[in-house]
């Protein structure tokens, strides 16, 4: 079996194609994987991590408004496009699986022309403009939230299955013991995880300035990404605060699996994904939405978390200094508001969803390889019939014989 999977952009849309990788991977050894992406992409970086082959297709975007940088784009599209089926075509794949991003659309489009098994994953309740665009041609789109339904063209409906967003096994696996063995944070330490998305977050960098200089102040171990963008200007504004080594300031942190399962309070933004790592081990958040994301998305994920009382939801105009480390220490210094929020994620939590994404991805591959009715069977079907009579005596019900029509 071949598998292709193609996702990029932002590790949002590469995660989810990795635990796919991974899940399919461990259930068919033999499996030959390939994945599609960009050169500039975030993809370019993890998927060689995790020991897949990566292949660069020519793809970019369309701005909002008419001018000279979108027709350049179309320009793209179309070299994407006649990329995408030249690897297509070469590599001959069984299932494609898109999870999001401007690259996966030509590389599902191509495949969907060919006939082949094709899959869309949707992380976010608001699906993205390429994934309604190909919900019309592929064979199944799974979804993450419910309410995603009903924001999808009406003609593919009938395509969208429920399953969840996959969280990665090592995160799914990961202790909070051993992580912090790894990490060389005692146990007897209250610890914060804080990151702003894949890219960062400037507004949540100079938030955390403040919470920063009073973690320190109170001895408390933290983990805090910046963005590669961000790092080198946070290292200044931060200045000549003396940092011990379980106090960790970093451009991107690989090592999400044991941040997480080490930390007693994650906050970061409202990335799909991401609360579904955060959930999946139950812990407890302050979230901050990224604004300006496409149909809001963001904060409605962040006001569905604070609903059910896994965390704590502060807008981006609503963000300063002190309203985070109010958040930050209020959730430090309650034990039992701690304990029942990471109770309260657990049950928000769908650790399930990677098997449930592979049965219907599987599902999809193997009503493909069932063999059609020939027309003669199916004439054979239509002309026939059985006759049944029921005696009035016994009431009873008994097959007479077949006739023809």
């Amino acid at each position: 079996m071949k598998v292709l999977l193609s996702g990029g952009g932002t590790g949002g849309h590469v995660y989810p194609a990795i635990a796919i990788a991974n899940k399919i991977k461990e259930e068919n050894p033999d499996c030959e994987i390939l994945f599609v992406g960009t050169e500039k992409g975030i993809e370019s970086e993890i998927v060689p991590k995790y020991g897949y082959e990566l292949k660069t297709v020519t793809v970019q975007g369309f701005r909002r408004k008419i001018d000279l940088e979108n027709v350049k784009r179309v320009f793209k599209l179309c070299k994407g496009l006649e990329q995408s089926r030249r690897i297509v075509k070469k590599f001959k794949p069984d299932i494609v699986i898109g999870t999001g991003g401007y690259v996966s659309g030509p590389v599902l489009f191509n495949s969907a022309l060919n006939k082949t098994v094709t899959i869309v994953h949707e992380q976010n309740s608001f699906p993205g403009v390429t994934n309604k665009i190909l919900s019309k041609v592929v064979t199944r789109v799974l979804t993450s939230f419910e309410d995603s339904h009903e924001r999808f063209p009406e003609d593919s409906r009938d395509k969208l299955v429920l399953t969840g967003n996959p969280v990665r096994k090592e995160i799914l696996q990961a202790r909070k013991s051993n992580s912090r063995k790894k990490l060389g944070i005692s146990e007897d330490k209250k610890m914060v995880l804080c990151y702003g998305g894949s890219g960062g977050s400037e507004e949540i960098n100079e938030a955390m300035l403040l919470v920063i200089e009073n973690m320190v102040k109170e001895d408390v171990a933290f983990i805090f990404a910046t963005g590669k963008a961000y790092y080198d200007e946070f290292i200044k504004s931060l200045g000549d605060i003396s940092l011990k080594p379980y106090q960790r300031v970093m451009p991107y942190l690989d090592n999400m699996a044991d941040g997480l399962a080490a930390s007693d309070i994650v906050i970061g933004s409202a990335g799909a994904i991401s609360l579904a790592e955060i959930t999946a081990l139950g812990k407890p958040s302050i979230i901050i939405p990224k604004a300006y994301t496409a149909e809001n998305h963001q904060e409605y994920n962040a006001k569905s978390i604070e609903s059910q009382g896994a965390g704590i939801a502060i807008l981006e105009k609503d963000l300063t200094p002190e309203r985070l480390n109010e958040a930050v220490f209020k959730l430090l210094g309650d034990r039992e508001l701690l304990i029942d929020m990471s109770n309260a994620s657990k049950a928000v939590g769908k650790p399930q969803a990677i098997d449930l994404i592979y049965d219907e991805i599987m599902k999809a591959y193997s009503e493909k390889q069932k063999p059609k009715n020939t027309k003669k069977e199916e004439k054979v079907s239509k002309e026939t019939t059985k006759v049944v009579e029921t005696t009035e005596d016994t009431k009873q019900v008994k097959t007479i014989g077949i006739k023809k029509k």
